[in-house]
């Protein structure tokens, strides 16, 4: 098991279910664009922003990268780590039919996602959009 100091963002219940097994963290929950709706919870990933740092990690698809730039906008002080994972076409085994993308969730590729190591063939780039906010961006 991986231990991550950092709280990871995941968009739902089996993001996290998989991650679970694969990670020591914090891992919370947006339930998809409910997040809009929760200010509970956009205040305790806020919390854990600015106190240990979040990993947001949403999925390659439309919907992702529109909860990923809210999460962005939202989170004003702290750290926040993007996740980048490349685009795997075809259908996950859970499901019945393809996503309207044909897009899998999370590339296909939780336990490299996970790993976070040099040896996934990550790069990253800092970037900051305030004094308040660091952000780092990661590829795999």
């Amino acid at each position: 098991m991986i231990h991550i100091k950092q709280a990871i963002v995941v968009e739902g219940k089996y993001d996290k279910i998989k991650l679970s097994s694969i990670v020591d963290a914090v891992i919370l929950v947006t339930n998809g664009f409910q997040i809009y709706k929760n200010p509970e919870q956009l205040d305790l990933i806020r919390y854990y922003a600015r106190t240990t740092g979040v990993i947001l990690m949403t999925d390659a698809d439309r919907a992702g990268f529109q909860i990923r730039n809210y999460l962005k906008g939202a989170i004003q002080q702290g750290t926040v780590y993007q996740v980048y994972t490349p685009d795997v076409y075809g259908k996950e085994h859970r499901k019945e039919k393809p996503s309207a993308e044909g897009k899998t969730r999370r590339g296909g590729h939780p336990e490299r996602i996970a790993a976070g190591s040099p040896r996934t063939g990550w790069s990253s780039g800092r970037r900051s959009r305030s004094q308040n906010a660091g952000r780092t961006d990661y590829r795999l």
